[in-house]
């Protein structure tokens, strides 16, 4: 068994054997070119990798219903506290894989045993309400049950997160979830619980369709972009499955001519660069008030100056490479349409001379707020900065996007932060004042709405989406009263 965060570090060679070698050579020139032979990687082994590791764990499948949700919640208690012990590895190993810096990878692995921390509390307050009854001697009572096999489709940008907000809620629910790691399995098995109740299954499209289209699995979590998310629930809908979305994101910060700019500049900068613009929360659109656009802009460059760009695994490091050389060009292709359709690049732009995929944190203003590239979510540090007069229009600029996942404002009018957190503000899932766009905390229910997907996970009533809901009558008495005083005799 191999978790998805381990697939590609484990199995990716450096090098390529010599043309037509004896069979035994080309075996050791092979297994010699794996990373994990390599001393650079030796800390691999510390997770129990070696040259060959098996794909999906190759045990008993069983689920954890039966199981007390409490004792559930002490297992995914000990989950975490094994996560714990390992984190600065396998930190640098969400780092190996992804290309995020190390500092993000570790940051990471933090949030699963947060969620970890969040789930065993949660364990001891699932369920569901006593209701008064308007019969006498009656009972009316909601039960709350596991959902059955969950499938969990994880993205390249946070696969340890993504996996560990579903996975560990997932299990406290009682459900079993289609996904693991070689730790999550042993601490399974430690509590004579089969290992195979999060087992893996690495592939892609067509790994996905099968889940996807398999009656078997009650609830697939699928994140990944609109276009095949949409495809997911189609299939999962004609089966009348259920699923969770988590998709694309076309995120916005706006900026009024009160906010404290000491907060917004760090704010832009992490929202826009962090994670090399690779976060579904990333700030695509900056709206600048014109009062201040010109002073905004000009701080913003100084800061992206200063951003130090190197190997994800140098601490001094804050800026890393895109993931593949598909997002590079990607890239390039936003920045050409930018300025076809009248964008001036103030800031980046290019490729940036060196090994790997890196590319320059760019900032593109001039252009109007509905652009089609504006209106395009490139998974990418390219910051379209706009200008605005009035607030009702970038309110409503903010939301004529097709993606609903996060949105933050930065002012010190406090009719104005509620008129934004209203009915008439942000259509957000994630409505945010004078903090950036990304870095959610794990108590709050994570997602977004229209093509977002509308799915919720992490902390709130997300759980509900793991589980099914009965609603009970249990008649005590010995009479047989009917609901809405309806007599039948």
């Amino acid at each position: 068994m191999l978790g998805l965060g381990l697939r590609r570090a484990a199995a990716a060679a450096l090098a390529l054997p010599p043309p037509s070698p004896p069979p035994a050579a080309a075996a050791a020139s092979s297994m010699a070119a794996l990373l994990v032979s390599q001393p650079r990687y030796a800390w691999l082994r510390e997770l129990g990798l070696q040259e060959e590791n098996a794909g999906v764990y190759n045990g008993r499948w069983g689920g954890s219903g039966q199981i007390p949700a409490p004792k559930r919640g002490e297992i995914v208690r000990q989950i975490g506290d094994a996560l714990r012990q390992k984190i600065k590895v396998l930190g640098s190993l969400v780092s190996l894989e992804m290309g995020k810096i190390l500092v993000e990878g570790v940051g990471e692995v933090q949030e699963y045993v947060d969620v970890c921390d969040y789930a065993v509390g949660l364990s001891r307050m699932i369920g569901g309400p006593i209701l008064p009854s308007e019969r006498p001697g009656h009972a009316l009572i909601e039960q709350w049950n596991p959902v059955g096999l969950v499938g969990i489709i994880t993205a390249f940008n946070f696969p340890v997160a993504v996996y560990g907000w579903n996975s560990a809620i997932a299990m406290v629910c009682g459900n079993y979830a289609k996904v693991t790691e070689l730790i999550i399995a042993k601490v399974l098995e430690d509590n004579n619980v089969p290992g195979a109740v999060c087992s893996l299954a690495c592939g892609g499209a067509e790994i996905g369709t099968a889940m996807a289209r398999d009656e078997r699995m009650d609830l697939l979590s699928f994140t990944g972009s609109t276009k095949v998310g949409k495809q997911v629930a189609l299939m999962v809908q004609e089966r009348f499955g259920r699923s969770l979305l988590e998709l694309g994101g076309n995120n916005a910060i706006i900026v009024f001519e009160d906010a404290d700019l000491n907060l917004v500049i760090p704010s832009a900068l992490f929202a826009a660069v962090g994670t090399a613009g690779q976060r579904c929360t990333t700030a695509r659109r900056l709206f600048l008030h014109e009062s201040i656009h010109d002073e905004v802009v000009e701080k913003l460059v100084k800061a992206y100056a200063q951003v130090r760009i190197g190997d994800p695994w140098d601490s001094d490091t804050l800026y890393g490479p895109l993931h593949t050389k598909e997002a590079v060009k990607m890239y390039l292709d936003a920045v050409e349409q930018a300025k076809q359709q009248g964008g001036s690049v103030v800031c980046g732009g290019k490729v940036i001379n060196r090994p790997g995929n890196y590319v320059e944190p760019t900032i593109v203003t001039g252009l109007p707020h509905n652009a089609p590239i504006v209106h395009t979510e490139t998974f990418a540090p390219i910051l379209y900065v706009l200008k605005f007069k009035a607030e009702e229009e970038v309110f409503a600029w903010n939301n004529e996007v097709k993606q609903g996942l996060s949105s933050s404002i930065f002012t010190k009018d406090l009719g104005r932060i509620f008129r934004w957190l209203g009915p008439k503000g942000s259509d957000c899932g994630i409505v945010n004042v004078n903090i950036p766009t990304s870095g959610a905390e794990i108590g709050g229910a994570f997602g977004g709405e229209k093509h977002t997907g509308g799915g919720r996970e992490s902390g709130s009533d997300s759980w509900k989406l793991y589980m099914r809901r009965s609603t009970c009558t249990i008649n005590y008495s010995k009479d047989l009263p009917l609901a809405q005083g309806i007599k039948f005799q």
